[in-house]
């Protein structure tokens, strides 16, 4: 029992690191933001809460700057002020900034804020152990390269997420009569405003390739065509 006890206190202590990160994210929304009121966008939103067959998707603005959308631990959806003040200054549209909507509700319904808590947990016990395997037979370098592959699967499981927040939020669009176009110039939009990634490898990275990302929409929009 005992030669699993660093493997468990890194279970342990994950578990601990994700809910106090989950309830400080909490707190910081529940401070600092309010339910999105734009005439146009609930308008949208009705439309995909009658495709969901649901009363209401109910959205809040988070008031920081930089430009995202958030799908909470606890289930709420919120986009950022930076990114609504990129549609109250025409530079998206109503549409495009509805696409972000569907795709964090993607996370949401497919629950992947919950599953990030089991991930993170594993991670920690993943990477407890290669340390120690590792660090004894490559003393030096060992801990670096624990640290690269669970990095590298943590990246890999999230980019995942993300194809599956895409295809879900594609259909819930689809649906709502929406439109697949506009998740696409969304992309495309995100893709200009990040600008360059740094030449970090795409397989290291926690979201896909944006061109990847559209490749994906087309060819489930073809499948659904055929």
């Amino acid at each position: 029992m005992l030669r699993y006890s660093p493997i468990l206190l890194a279970v342990l202590v994950g578990y601990l690191t994700y809910r106090f990160s989950a309830w400080k994210t909490k707190a910081d929304l529940n401070a600092n933001s309010t339910p999105l009121n734009d005439p146009a966008l609930l308008a949208l939103l009705r439309k995909m809460a009658a495709a969901l067959d649901i009363p209401k998707v109910q959205v809040f603005v988070y008031e920081i700057e930089p430009v995202n959308g958030l799908a909470a631990p606890d289930g709420r959806i919120f986009i950022t002020r930076g990114l609504l003040n990129k549609y109250k200054s025409g530079e998206i549209s109503a549409a495009e900034l509805a696409s972000v909507i569907a795709h964090e509700l993607g996370h949401i319904a497919l629950g992947h804020s919950s599953k990030r808590l089991i991930d993170f947990s594993g991670q920690n016990a993943m990477r407890a152990l290669l340390m120690g395997v590792l660090g004894r037979y490559v003393p030096i370098v060992g801990p670096y390269l624990a640290n690269f592959v669970v990095n590298m699967l943590a990246a890999s499981l999230s980019r995942k997420d993300e194809f599956e927040a895409d295809a879900y939020g594609a259909a819930l669009l689809l649906k709502s009569g929406i439109g697949l176009s506009a998740q696409i110039g969304m992309f495309n939009k995100l893709e200009s405003w990040g600008g360059k990634r740094g030449g970090a490898p795409a397989w290291l990275m926690s979201h896909p390739d944006t061109t990847k990302r559209i490749e994906a929409i087309n060819r489930l929009k073809a499948s659904w065509e055929a």
